[in-house]
C-alpha cells in the first residue's frame, strides 16, 4: 500500500464522518420538528377538551336553572309516546 492509497482512505473515511454526522444532524433536526409539532396538537388537543367540558358545565347550569328534565330521560308526550324530538 503506497502513500496515494491511505491518503484515499483517509479522506474516504473523513468523508463518510462527515455524511454520518450531517445524516444524523437531519434526523435529529427532523425529530425536533416533529416533537414540537406533536406537543403542539397536544397542547391544542387540551384546550378543546377544557372548552368542551366547560361548554358541558355551562349546559349543565343551564338545564338546571330552567328545570329541564335531564337528557338521558325521554319526553313522553300526552299519549304516552315519545316526542317527535326523539324520534
Amino acid at each position: 500500500m503506497d502513500g496515494h492509497d491511505a491518503d484515499n482512505t483517509k479522506q474516504s473515511a473523513a468523508d463518510m464522518t462527515a455524511f454520518v454526522q450531517n445524516l444524523l444532524q437531519q434526523m435529529q433536526s427532523r425529530f425536533q420538528t416533529m416533537s414540537e409539532s406533536i406537543i403542539g396538537k397536544i397542547d391544542e388537543m387540551g384546550n378543546r377538551i377544557d372548552e368542551l367540558e366547560q361548554s358541558i358545565n355551562d349546559l349543565r347550569a343551564e338545564m338546571g336553572q330552567e328545570g329541564s328534565p335531564s337528557p338521558s330521560t325521554p319526553l313522553k308526550g300526552k299519549d304516552g309516546s315519545k316526542s317527535a324530538e326523539d324520534n
